[in-house]
């Protein structure tokens, strides 16, 4: 018996199928340890359950996921299926999931979503959101600024950020007279000088609770050159608690979208960019890659024979990134062993 699951935040639609892909049954149950224990004790109720592949396992399925993973089902990640001829309803997708699995058109292994990694993603979206909302912040200053009049213009024009935020902060008005534009340019600044303060000093508490964390889960990968805390902690989210699910560096590569995609034809002989895969992950090699060019005598040795090659400066950019995935893969298999009791 093959399993497929459709995932939502509520409930969960899951379907059974046999060898041949012919329906069983489907059922509806509650996005609950309740719900999830009641789902497996229904699919086994048709037999034994070779696999089941489930939607949305990074999201509404985690869940169900890890309940699945403990009670050691093999468990396959299922991509969006194809609606356009098939219509879209909980049942289709959840009978489309399992003949997925069946088929091995979906061969995913999920994350496993339990150990020191997943604690580094938590960690990583906040601060990622505080980065955000502050940037945000300094672009309304910067925007206000301006427009504002000239007695609060004159003295906030062409300065760096940091500054920009100190200075703001301590910008005098009277609360009585906010009609007047001057008055409440200068009101709407300290409060974004403010917001834009506490943003900071959540970052600064976050690197901090962060820092320690990826140096203990991959010192490896932290030593490559060009590799930071944020770079290194959104390379382990990328991997997963269980990197063995990247059976090589292609797998890695690919992932990371940094594979380079066949597009030959006839006696043309090429490839082209491959603009899938987890874009933070690409982000963050091309960060390294940056890095390297600027500081790194080797790649930039390479980088100059590449040119007189005749290759353009982003197409070197594209080799040196999955280069740099063999580097990654070596040094995050070597981490994930070292942790691995």
């Amino acid at each position: 018996m093959i399993g497929g699951v459709d995932t939502h935040r509520d409930t969960h639609h899951a379907a059974v199928i046999d060898s041949t892909g012919g329906l069983l049954a489907d059922a509806e149950f509650p996005a609950t340890t309740a719900g999830y224990a009641e789902l497996l004790v229904w699919m086994r109720s048709f037999g034994r359950p070779v696999a089941v592949g489930v939607e949305g396992t990074g999201s509404y399925g985690a869940g169900l996921a890890r309940h699945l993973a403990a009670e050691k089902i093999t468990l396959v990640e299922v991509d969006r299926p194809d609606r356009r001829t098939k219509g879209k309803s909980d049942p289709i997708d959840a009978i489309a999931a399992a003949r997925a699995t069946l088929a091995g058109t979906a061969m995913g292994t999920p994350k496993t979503r339990s150990g020191p990694v997943e604690a580094i993603r938590a960690l990583r979206v906040a601060r990622q959101g505080a980065v955000k909302a502050r940037t945000a912040a300094i672009n309304q200053m910067r925007g206000l600024v301006t427009a504002a009049p000239e007695a609060v213009r004159a003295q906030l024009t062409k300065l760096s950020a940091a500054v920009l935020i100190k200075r703001c902060a301590t910008l005098a008005y009277d609360p009585a007279l906010l009609h007047d534009p001057e008055h409440a340019t200068a009101a709407a600044l300290e409060g974004l000088a403010r917001r834009a303060t506490a943003l900071t000093e959540e970052i600064t508490t976050l690197d901090r609770q962060l820092t320690p964390l990826v140096r203990r889960a991959a010192p490896r990968t932290r030593a490559l050159f060009g590799v930071g805390t944020d770079v290194a902690a959104q390379l382990l989210t990328t991997a997963g608690d269980n990197p063995d699910r990247l059976r090589s560096e292609a797998a890695l590569a690919h992932l990371c979208g940094a594979a380079p995609i066949p597009a030959s034809s006839g006696r043309v002989r090429r490839h082209r960019l491959h603009r899938g895969g987890d874009r933070g992950a690409n982000h963050a090699l091309h960060t390294i890659a940056l890095c390297r060019l600027r500081y790194d005598q080797r790649t930039r040795a390479y980088l100059h024979r590449r040119i007189s090659e005749g290759l353009s400066k982003q197409e070197i950019l594209r080799c040196l990134k999955r280069y740099i995935v063999r580097d990654v893969y070596t040094a995050l298999r070597a981490d994930f062993a070292a942790l691995t009791p």
